[in-house]
């Protein structure tokens, strides 16, 4: 799945999400988390994109969600990459 690199990259929202959540942490679903300027569809949009890409998965607990890097699955295929983009973003 190498495409994911250049997916993720194509669109400043998703890199911004990638390195906020390459920190490891799982991270609730609101705008107000990402700092970017996006109704919350459009946050959707790209929560999705990235989870139908296999980038990240969500997590329910009750009523909330969160979303959460698939941190040590791609750093396993791609060693350093996950980095590299976080420090690009």
């Amino acid at each position: 799945r190498v495409a994911w690199i250049a997916f993720a990259r194509a669109a400043p929202t998703r890199l911004q999400i990638v390195r906020i959540l390459s920190d490891g942490e799982k991270h609730a679903k609101t705008p107000e988390e990402w700092g970017v300027d996006l109704h919350k569809s459009a946050m959707a949009y790209h929560f999705k994109a990235l989870r139908e890409a296999g980038i990240t998965l969500t997590i329910v607990e009750g009523r909330n969600h969160f979303i959460q890097l698939r941190r040590d699955e791609l750093d396993a295929k791609f060693p350093g990459l996950v980095a590299a983009l976080a420090a690009s973003a």
